[in-house]
């Protein structure tokens, strides 16, 4: 399993301004809109990302921070096998990423996902 990129992610009240506010002053490019999030990126380095979104978007899960990874099925097969609490099960999701999203020892929510 190798990690491919580590997002953080901002929940915000005003997604719009919080947007713009990257784009105008670091020169990100909206990589992704769903409206409810947006993925902004670097044009000279498309590793270096964020997320912001709409308020509660995640109906209380609210990751902190995702991690992509080339084999989410090992990772969560891993973190079942260590006990560790799933919040958001395994699932494809329309958009196309296959994730799910564990609680860590803080008891921040951890979103791990993989585009097959």
């Amino acid at each position: 399993m190798a990690v491919r990129r580590v997002v953080p992610n901002l929940f915000v009240a005003n997604p719009v301004e919080t947007r713009d506010f990257y784009v105008d002053v670091f020169d990100f490019d909206v990589a992704m809109d769903l409206g409810w999030i947006v993925t902004l990126a670097s044009p000279q380095n498309h590793g270096a990302q964020l997320s912001v979104f709409e308020p509660d978007a995640e109906r209380g899960r609210d990751p902190f921070v995702s991690i992509e990874v080339d084999d989410v099925d090992a990772v969560h097969a891993r973190a079942v096998d260590r006990g560790q609490e799933i919040v958001y099960e395994l699932r494809d999701e329309p958009w196309g990423v296959r994730r799910f999203m564990l609680r860590d020892p803080s008891g921040r929510v951890v979103n791990v996902l993989t585009h097959p």
